[in-house]
């Protein structure tokens, strides 16, 4: 799968591991965002860049981080079809694409370690949109997407 790899400097320590995490388990990563330790991206810029590979569609997923994954989350959904949920859990990671149809994982490099990311990458890449779902239930996530939609095209003029 091809997925975008972004994080400002206080998620970079989280990214490097990731990167690596994501390279062995075969995964084509477009690295954005900071990418040494002495450069200091900032969260926007660093989203933004992940965000605009999603909407393109160079990646159909990414992560991000920085430290709280709460920034990057914020800055990604400033862009018409990037859905993006900052993640704590593993349980939360793999209903994001299930349920929401996210796109983009955010962690922070200060509230996760490295085993539990990969943890949470894994179920966010390994998960799809009503994934396996009923026909029933299937219909009725799609709804809801459909809402979703609607709302941001309202919203995103």
């Amino acid at each position: 799968m091809k997925v975008v790899l972004s994080s400002g400097f206080a998620g970079y320590p989280l990214k490097c591991h990731v990167l690596k995490h994501l390279q062995e388990c075969g995964h084509e990563v477009i690295d954005v965002g900071q990418k040494s330790e002495t450069e200091k991206v900032l969260y926007p810029q660093a989203a933004a860049a992940a965000a605009r590979a999603i909407q393109n569609g160079e990646a159909g997923k990414g992560i991000v981080i920085c430290g709280s994954g709460a920034g990057m989350s914020i800055v990604a959904n400033k862009f018409k079809g990037v859905y993006c949920v900052a993640c704590e859990s593993t349980f939360t990671a793999n209903g994001i694409p299930f349920i929401n149809n996210a796109n983009l994982l955010a962690m922070g490099n200060n509230v996760v370690g490295p085993g539990h990311a990969f943890a949470m990458v894994d179920a966010f890449l390994e998960n799809g949109f009503a994934k396996g779902a009923t026909e029933e239930r299937r219909a009725m996530l799609q709804g809801m997407l459909d809402d979703v939609k609607k709302i941001e095209d309202e919203n995103f003029k």
